[in-house]
């Protein structure tokens, strides 16, 4: 399987340490770079802005799926390849993914936590069998990853559930490790 398109979820804001806004513009210019769409929550400002600005100046292919309730809060982009409003929060994760062959969290909020955790669930009940990827930047999801592992050993997920989360530090090889994973039949 290879990526031609990617989702990113991520935060609306830039949060304190540079390294999150510097890392989103990184990976913003290699998904141009690769002639990967981005697929994203449509924001103009925090690390979504940062993202999508870098992957449109570096000539990328960048899709926004936005509420209209969230238009006025996050200033939804003016300047996408495309950006699709919907009218719930339901409907812009359902939308994008199914614009997406695959999903990598960065930094954020419980926005993207949710976004995250749906995505996963949608997987665990065969919704669809793309697979998820966390980027730990700067250690910001060290805690998330040891709640999982918890989670894990209290008996309320399975390894191989938890499993279909991966998790890396650098985002070239957590790009390539989704490229080549078939979530069921592995």
């Amino acid at each position: 399987m290879s990526v031609q398109s990617l989702c990113i979820f991520c935060g609306s804001k830039k949060g304190h340490n540079p390294i999150y806004a510097k890392t989103a513009a990184d990976i913003g210019r290699k998904l141009a770079a690769k002639k990967i769409r981005l697929v994203y929550g449509g924001g103009s400002v925090g690390l979504m802005g940062a993202l999508a600005d870098a992957c449109l100046e570096a000539g990328g292919e960048v899709t926004g799926v936005i509420t209209e309730q969230l238009m006025d809060l996050e200033l939804g982009h003016p300047g996408l390849s495309e950006l699709c409003v919907v009218d719930t929060m339901l409907e812009r994760k359902t939308t994008m993914a199914e614009r997406s062959d695959a999903f990598i969290s960065i930094p954020g909020s419980v926005g993207t936590l949710d976004e995250l955790f749906e995505m996963l669930t949608w997987t665990q009940l065969e919704i669809h069998n793309k697979p998820s990827g966390l980027l730990n930047i700067n250690g910001y999801f060290d805690k998330l990853v040891d709640l999982l592992k918890e989670i894990v050993d209290e008996g309320f997920l399975s390894q191989s559930h938890a499993d279909q989360l991966h998790i890396d530090t650098d985002f070239e090889r957590l790009l390539n490790h989704l490229g080549s994973k078939h979530i069921w039949g592995e």
